[in-house]
């Protein structure tokens, strides 16, 4: 996304979800439009609320991340993350060491 999350709008940022949603082999239009009680599944709405806050709400790093155009698996490489992850202070590289 070359802007900000928060200078788009609602239908907006609910397209760049879904679309998002599509490259990543999700396919939106299979999520009830309908609350289920009986299975507990969100529904498009509560899905697009929760991503949308999710985009609003994460910190710059993670949300402008982009793989690198040299990288041949760049897809397959991961975010940032806010917070070193477990393997991480498992090889002592979270220390620093």
């Amino acid at each position: 996304m070359a802007v900000g999350p928060s200078s788009l709008s609602t239908e907006q940022l609910n397209a760049f979800i879904v679309a998002r949603l599509a490259i990543s082999g999700i396919d939106f239009n299979l999520l009830p439009a309908d609350p289920d009680p009986a299975t507990g599944v969100p529904t498009q709405t509560q899905v697009l609320s929760s991503l949308r806050s999710f985009l609003l709400a994460n910190p710059a790093a993670v949300n402008g991340w982009r793989p690198s155009a040299d990288a041949a698996l760049g897809q397959q490489l991961a975010p940032p993350l806010e917070y070193p992850s477990i393997t991480e202070a498992w090889t002592g590289k979270a220390d620093g060491r």
